[in-house]
This record gives structure tokens, C-alpha cells and sequence, in this order.
């Protein structure tokens, strides 16, 4: 049974309003929010009986065409025809997922980027790499173990994250919605189970979330963050996929030319750079009393 299938056609089907696609909304008549699947059926062009096995996941071999005519029918955007193409026609993965690695070329250049926060994003968000502004501006982030550095398990496990973000539930439902788009790709991912696992029992906003099945692709756009030290920042962010690295995502972020927000990023690179050299000398120090 395709289980991804079934749940994204169940909540995309519910979250139209009739009167959406032309068709009467008269009081009483509707027990349940949305479309009715035979309504969902007819819009698209395909027989009732069809459209519920697809619904319940039970249909294979679906043609694209009955997929185009079903992201017609339910209003889908972009990256939510993306996710049912993929979802409607999985890939069977014959070999475990082996561990992220990120070239030395690739590390490099993202630490070497000394003007803008930066990093590297893997599978399920992880972060593989940062330089020197990325780990200033989220507080608190660099303290987890390495295995834990994860922007869904920052988001929402650590407190900080919440005083960070002015607008919290925005980047986190975006977030979720971002892992929802991966676990579209990567349903076998055992990782992937885990942590939804972990984020479902430790966070109600993640389970209720998550239970909505919105996708969203991480692409570009802008977040105000609140920093201990410079105050609150308004930074745009863009996406970018090194090549031959499709489960990478470089991510970087850039401010206005002469806003506050640039004024405030370079001091927040000065006070991240102080504690560079004020950390290294209190390392040598010890080095020296411990020789």
C-alpha cells in the first residue's frame, strides 16, 4: 500500500473549498471539509472507483497524465505536483543509504565564505557544515553534539530557537513542510523514521504539522532572527544544490546593502571573531600550563 500516496491525496482533497473549483457549497449538505471524492473524480476525468483505490493507495502503474489531471483537480502548486509525481510512483532503494560525506573542497569553500552566514544542509536537514557567521547568528546551535545538529531538531527541542526566530511557526511549519518533500523522495530513509519519531513524541506542534502533509521546497526568501548581541536581523536566504551533490544544500545568507541588518552583521562578525581569539588564547594557555 502506498501509504504517502493515500495521505497527501486524503489532505490536499480536504483542504479545497468547493466553491474553489465551481461547485455549489450549500449549508447543511457537507459532514466533512473539503471535496467529496467523486467531485475529486469527476474534476480530474477519471471514474470514482479508480480515483478511491488511488486514494487508498492500492493503485499502481498510474499514468502521467491521470497524474497531471489529478494536480489540476486538486489546485496542486509546483512543488506539491513535484511531490506527486514522486510519491505516486516510488523508487525502491535495494541498498541502505550509506553516511553523508562532504568533499574537502566543498568544506572549504563554505568556511572560507568570511562575509555571509553559511552552511551545508544534508538529508533530513542535517548540517554537515558552517562557517564561523552561521554558527554566531543561531544561538545556541553549535553547542549540540555533532549526530544532533539538525535544523528540525534545532527548531523544535531547543528553546533558543524559539527567541531566535521572530516568526518561529513560519520557519518551522516551513521546515516540516521541507521534510514532508524529502520523505517524498526517500521513504525508506530509516533515519528519516527516527527523527519523525522523536519529533512526534516531543513536540505537538511537529505531530499536528506533519500530520498535514504540506510540502515545501527550500529555494529562497527572507527571516527576521532576534540576536543576543546585534538585535534583530532580516537576512534573505538562497538554496543552491552543488553539482554532483543532489542531497546537498548549500544555503546562505545575505543582507541589504547599507540596511541596519548590514551594519549589524558586520558587528556580529566582529564580536564572533573576538571570541575566535579569545577561545584560542584561553586553549594556548592551557596548552602552556599543561606542558
Amino acid at each position: 500500500m502506498n501509504t504517502e500516496l493515500r495521505e497527501f491525496l486524503t489532505s490536499r482533497r480536504a483542504k479545497i473549498r468547493p466553491e474553489e473549483v465551481g461547485l455549489p457549497n450549500l449549508p447543511g449538505t457537507r459532514r466533512v471539509p473539503g471535496l467529496r471524492r467523486e467531485e475529486v473524480a469527476h474534476l480530474a476525468g477519471v471514474s470514482v472507483d479508480y480515483y478511491v483505490r488511488l486514494e487508498r493507495g492500492r493503485s499502481v502503474n498510474v499514468s502521467e497524465s491521470v497524474l497531471d489531471a489529478l494536480a489540476r483537480a486538486l489546485l496542486l502548486n509546483e512543488t506539491e505536483r513535484t511531490y506527486l509525481y514522486t510519491v505516486a510512483k516510488p523508487t525502491r532503494r535495494t541498498r541502505p543509504m550509506p553516511p553523508q560525506r562532504v568533499r574537502q573542497g566543498l568544506r572549504l569553500a563554505v568556511e572560507s565564505m568570511a562575509d555571509i552566514p553559511a552552511m551545508l544542509l544534508g538529508r533530513r536537514m542535517d548540517v554537515l557544515a558552517s562557517n564561523m557567521l552561521a554558527k554566531a547568528l543561531y544561538k545556541d546551535f553549535d553547542a549540540a553534539p555533532p549526530h544532533e545538529r539538525n535544523m528540525l531538531r534545532y527548531l523544535f527541542l531547543n528553546p533558543a530557537a524559539r527567541e531566535v526566530y521572530v516568526d518561529w511557526e513560519d520557519g518551522a511549519r516551513n521546515s516540516v513542510a521541507g521534510l514532508q518533500f524529502y520523505a517524498g523522495q526517500h521513504p525508506h530513509d530509516p533515519e528519516l523514521a527516527k527523527l519523525v519519531g522523536e519529533l512526534s513524541v516531543r513536540d505537538a506542534d511537529f505531530r499536528r504539522w506533519w500530520a498535514d502533509h504540506d510540502v515545501f521546497r527550500h529555494g529562497y526568501g527572507s527571516k527576521t532572527l532576534h540576536h543576543p548581541v546585534v538585535g534583530e536581523i532580516t537576512v534573505f536566504y538562497e538554496s543552491m544544490i552543488p553539482r554532483d551533490e543532489p542531497d546537498i544544500m548549500l544555503a546562505m545568507h545575505t543582507v541589504e546593502p547599507g540596511s541596519p541588518s548590514e551594519q549589524k552583521l558586520r558587528l556580529l562578525a566582529s564580536w564572533a571573531a573576538s571570541n575566535v581569539d579569545a577561545k584560542q588564547s584561553v586553549d594556548g594557555v592551557a596548552e602552556l600550563h599543561g606542558s
